[in-house]
């Protein structure tokens, strides 16, 4: 019997039939589907799950709920791995549904005999949701793949595997000049404490939080304003190097990005000697991806910041301006590019361990390994490094 939840979670307009009407409470439970007595269109349906039957009549019908993973599933992107034409392509859809049925020996089904067992096989994939600009792609979902067998003397018969492919760790790189600057990785939302050496490596799921931090170092003068005004990513050290992925631009949130980076205020309440040395800015994590083949790219991820550090005055208030949508930059903006800067890179880099392996269904996210940290310093366009 399903879990109260399961049905409860399902909104009566995304109610996808499971069994025609009539049909008794026992019935439809025992096909793995939800019953409701009250309603009379369809008081058997699916589950906020994914359901998968061996019809009598030798069919594959398989469910799939967009919640089944976190991000929600893109349900267009649904589709069977080696099936192709129009007998593979759903049969019923709603905004939280998605619905297969096939014969079991189409639409790519592999057949082993086991003994007095006919055993069938199919597979669903759902494609990642990709985000992509001139320099550089990304993703935060991992593969979404959903293996299901039947044995057909026997019904009803349904392993499921969903399975998340993972990816590997790097190097550093430091540089020093007149103005230090260091950036690090809180261990929580309220920078009360950060990653050291011996912490590392950290463990980070896909769409985890990041808490970010630069800081001015070895400065007393409480005027200074830490200013940021690009931060991006990279799978190295060299900050010019392709593919990239923008997380500020301008001092503010890439807008291209589908889980924006988040400015996090340093005020007086924070307890800092200097408040105004210091940026936070929270991001999720994310892996690249090939442009191309739409492949997860392996190897690290460095993140760089350019900063500069400004004295407040009447024509410049040493504060990015970040509407929802920004139509030019404002001449306070220009004024401060014209401000030297400095550049500040992670030394030790986010990674995936690449291994592959089948996982329950409904885990979700990829393991990330983050280097440490190191402070970092430069002249002009200096690099810097955090690990």
């Amino acid at each position: 019997m399903l879990q109260v939840t399961v049905c409860t979670a399902v909104l009566h307009p995304d109610r996808l039939p499971c069994a025609t009407p009539p049909v008794s409470q026992e019935e439809c439970e025992g096909q793995g589907c939800c019953y409701s007595l009250g309603d009379p269109v369809a008081p058997c349906y699916y589950g906020n799950t994914v359901t998968a039957q061996c019809t009598s009549d030798g069919q594959f019908s398989i469910a799939v709920s967009r919640d089944v993973t976190l991000p929600p599933l893109i349900l267009d992107s649904m589709h069977l791995v080696s099936g192709h034409g129009s007998s593979c392509i759903p049969v019923a859809k709603s905004n939280a549904f998605v619905l297969y049925r096939f014969p079991l020996s189409a639409c790519g089904t592999t057949f082993q005999g086991a003994g007095d067992q006919a055993v069938y096989e199919n597979q669903l994939m759902a494609d990642r949701n990709v985000r992509s600009w001139s320099t550089g792609s990304v993703t935060r979902d991992s593969t979404f793949r959903l293996r299901v067998s039947c044995s057909y003397s026997t019904g009803d018969f349904l392993p499921l595997n969903m399975q998340v492919f993972t990816l590997p760790p790097p190097p550093p790189a430091t540089q020093y000049g007149p103005l230090t600057l260091e950036l690090r990785i809180a261990t929580d939302q309220q920078y009360s404490r950060y990653y050291v050496n011996r912490d590392y490596p950290v463990v980070k799921l896909l769409r985890d939080p990041v808490y970010m931090e630069v800081r001015i170092l070895q400065r007393t003068d409480p005027n200074l304003v830490l200013v940021l005004h690009q931060c991006w990513a990279t799978p190295s050290t060299n900050p010019m190097q392709q593919p990239q992925w923008s997380i500020l631009v301008d001092g503010c949130p890439y807008a291209g990005d589908n889980y924006r980076t988040e400015l996090i205020p340093v005020g007086a309440a924070s307890g800092l000697q200097f408040p105004s040395h210091y940026q936070h800015f929270i991001i999720s994590t994310f892996t690249f991806v090939d442009s191309a083949s739409q492949k997860a790219l392996s190897g690290p991820v460095y993140f760089h910041c350019s900063a500069s550090a400004c004295v407040p005055s009447a024509m410049e208030s040493c504060m990015a301006h970040c509407p929802m949508t920004r139509a030019r930059r404002t001449p306070e903006k220009q004024a401060s590019e014209n401000a030297p800067r400095n550049l500040v890179t992670t030394e030790g880099p986010v990674d995936f361990q690449n291994t592959e392996a089948d996982q329950i269904l409904g885990q979700k996210g990829s393991k990330w390994r983050w280097g440490w940290l190191s402070q970092l310093s430069q002249w002009l366009y200096c690099s810097a490094t955090l690990a």
